[in-house]
């Protein structure tokens, strides 16, 4: 007697089961690479000692802004995100679901460093503030700003900020 002819309740095949099994993980798969930032660029940040470049994830629609770094375990050193904020505003953040301290840099519109927030708590929702008009905002691993001597008024190079 073949197994699909049985009398009784019917039982999937595996294939079936495989199916199922296959398109629930590329579901996720697929709402998990949405929620990263699309477009991966260099950028540059001129410092006192020297130039230092990164390669940043562009978070530019209003979905890749919401989440930002939200969810990740790591940020390797030398990567972040760049936040487009234009037209330039007062803009406030939060660590909300960010299990990584990060250093967030904010950038005025002529691509000078504005202010700092160094080593950010996680999971935290306190308003970090960039207390004036921001185009941008680089989030990198915390620590990355007192280690390369990154500091306000220092100029950050991507075509975000006029050129480059």
């Amino acid at each position: 007697m073949d197994f699909n002819t049985c009398v009784g309740p019917a039982r999937p095949r595996r294939s079936v089961w495989f199916a199922v099994v296959t398109l629930i993980f590329a579901c996720c798969a697929f709402s998990t690479f949405s929620a990263r930032a699309a477009k991966i660029e260099p950028l540059e940040i001129i410092t006192k000692s020297g130039v230092q470049v990164f390669s940043v994830e562009l978070a530019t629609t209003e979905d890749e802004k919401t989440t930002g770094l939200m969810y990740r375990k790591e940020l390797p050193e030398g990567k972040g995100m760049l936040f487009d904020f234009s037209p330039a505003e007062e803009v406030s953040m939060w660590m909300k679901n960010t299990y990584v301290s990060l250093d967030m840099i904010f950038i005025r519109p002529d691509g000078r460093i504005l202010r700092i927030a160094e080593n950010t708590e996680p999971l935290s929702t306190k308003i970090i503030s960039s207390r004036g008009l921001a185009k941008g905002v680089l989030e990198v691993v915390a620590g990355t700003a007192r280690k390369f001597g990154i500091q306000p008024g220092d100029r950050v190079a991507h075509p975000l900020f006029n050129g480059r």
